[in-house]
């Protein structure tokens, strides 16, 4: 088993590595303008859950986890040459919806602030 600290930092490398990948590597248009949001490895690293997100939100979300889905062997295979590890996670990709709570919510608190103006 590995240490809390450890598996934080394998998921910030994980996560920042990623990032990179989408942004310099991969010409996908399904990827273009998204976010990787967390990444929580498992304590047996046997597998990395990648949360994502986009500008547009949840109407992309079914191209964007698609495009991941077909370029995850590409993703890892470069990861596992970075990142030192004797058995590299597998990547799981899930859509983070937490953005566009929060911008609900904030649209709730402008409206009740102009509300309250009145």
């Amino acid at each position: 088993m590995v240490s809390k600290v450890r598996l934080e930092r394998i998921s910030d490398r994980i996560k920042e590595g990623l990032s990179e990948l989408i942004i310099k590597n991969i010409s996908d248009p399904r990827l273009e303008g998204i976010s990787i949001t967390d990444v929580k490895v498992d304590r047996a690293l046997a597998y990395a859950d990648v949360y994502v997100s986009a500008v547009e939100g949840k109407e992309r979300s079914e191209e964007i986890l698609a495009g991941l889905e077909h370029a995850q062997g590409y993703l890892r295979y470069t990861l596992s040459q970075q990142i030192e590890l004797r058995i590299f996670p597998r990547l799981r990709f899930h859509w983070d919806p937490t953005p566009e709570k929060a911008e609900a919510i904030e649209r709730i608190i402008a409206s009740l602030n102009v509300q309250d103006k009145s």
